[in-house]
């Protein structure tokens, strides 16, 4: 991506790490769209899910399509001929922001494993350093989808005051077993391939096996059986497609979920990728105030919209309620709509239409 798009910002040095130690000369990345009202009163901060960029869609320095494109822009769900909407890389990833790739200014090495344990509140305290570094007192919306969106909440309870409004999407206040077991398979899959090294490697001896493993696993997840089924069935690939293995590949979804991890392995790094995945994991909104839900209801912000879908075994429907009900405990006048989209978890990204509308509706009364 341009490179005139994708902006930076130094984070304070030392930046604390809620688990311990510091980063010094750290940095996160991040792009905006819109304009700031001279109240600064219009901003909207987007956190990401694990893998995604800072370009969420196409602006004036790159008009490259984002991975929300659809979603946000002049005259879109998210207009930003309104609202003044700013994406950040999470702390911790491989697109611009520190992380476990970066050089450890120390000794010019990276960080590698020796970064500090990562937390998504550490997460959240750069990005709300970010918001401040621009002059913003108070966000008129914190959006979170996956993630993203238990960021956010690590951003609500560390920072009271500081959001108006909240829209959190395919979240949860905490992971759930089933979530937990997923990523540790993942993790353990790349752990487990010799080219990880204890995370010293190259591009020479990279740990592609175990990136494929993990990404097959995850995208398994963020999508339902029931699209499965309407997208792939049972249908075979041509014989003249298939490998010259008696256990390759040979159905089409087999062959869809390779060429998904083929697209990715390269384009994330592995050791980001482990601990970025362990502090989703580490994450519990209960641990301010002894229950998820006496958590949620520390949490003060005017109005929130919490959107779940049906299909989404990642983070259930159930997770979305709680969450609902959490804010609303604390005050909040919270609108929850439950989605009937066959995508699974990842219908964020895809069902612009349905999330796009609820979203716009959400806006459309601030």
């Amino acid at each position: 991506m341009s490179a005139d798009a994708r902006r930076y910002f130094d984070l304070s040095s030392p930046f604390p790490m809620k688990r311990g130690g510091a980063l010094n000369g750290a940095r996160i990345a991040y792009e905006t769209w819109g304009t700031l009202s001279p109240a600064r009163d219009n901003a909207i901060l987007i956190l990401t899910g694990l893998s995604p960029s800072a370009h969420a869609a196409s602006n004036e320095a790159d008009p490259s399509p984002g991975w929300w494109q659809d979603m946000l822009g002049p005259g879109k769900h998210v207009d930003t001929d309104r609202w003044y909407v700013i994406c950040v890389n999470t702390l911790g990833s491989c697109k611009g922001s520190t992380g476990p790739a970066s050089i450890d200014p120390a000794d010019g090495d990276p960080y590698r494993l020796r970064f500090p344990e990562l937390t998504l509140e550490d997460a959240a305290n750069a990005a709300f350093e970010l918001v401040r570094g621009l002059g913003i007192e108070r966000l008129a919306c914190l959006l979170g989808n996956s993630m993203g969106g238990m960021t956010a909440l690590a951003y609500l309870i560390q920072h009271p005051g500081s959001v108006r409004s909240h829209i959190s999407i395919s979240t949860a206040p905490q992971a759930q077993p089933f979530a937990i077991a997923i990523r540790s398979l993942q993790r353990e899959a790349i752990r487990l391939d010799p080219n990880w090294n204890e995370g010293h490697y190259d591009e020479a001896h990279y740990p592609e096996t175990g990136m494929s493993i993990a990404r097959k696993l995850g995208v398994i997840t963020y999508r339902s059986a029931m699209e499965w089924v309407g997208r792939f069935a049972r249908i075979r690939l041509e014989s003249d497609q298939r490998e010259d293995d008696p256990f390759g590949v040979e159905f089409q979804i087999e062959s869809y979920l390779a060429g998904h991890a083929r697209r990715f392995v390269r384009s994330f790094d592995p050791n980001c990728y482990l601990y970025l995945s362990r502090a989703s994991d580490w994450f519990d909104i209960a641990e301010y105030g002894g229950s998820v839900a006496a958590g949620l209801r520390r949490i003060a912000v005017e109005r929130a919209l919490v959107i779940g879908v049906e299909t989404d075994i990642l983070f259930p429907l159930t997770q979305q309620q709680e969450i609902a009900d959490g804010l609303a405990a604390g005050g909040a006048d919270v609108d929850l709509v439950a989605l009937d989209s066959p995508q699974g978890h990842d219908a964020f990204l895809v069902d612009i239409a349905r999330f796009g509308a609820a979203i716009a509706a959400f806006l459309g009364r601030m």
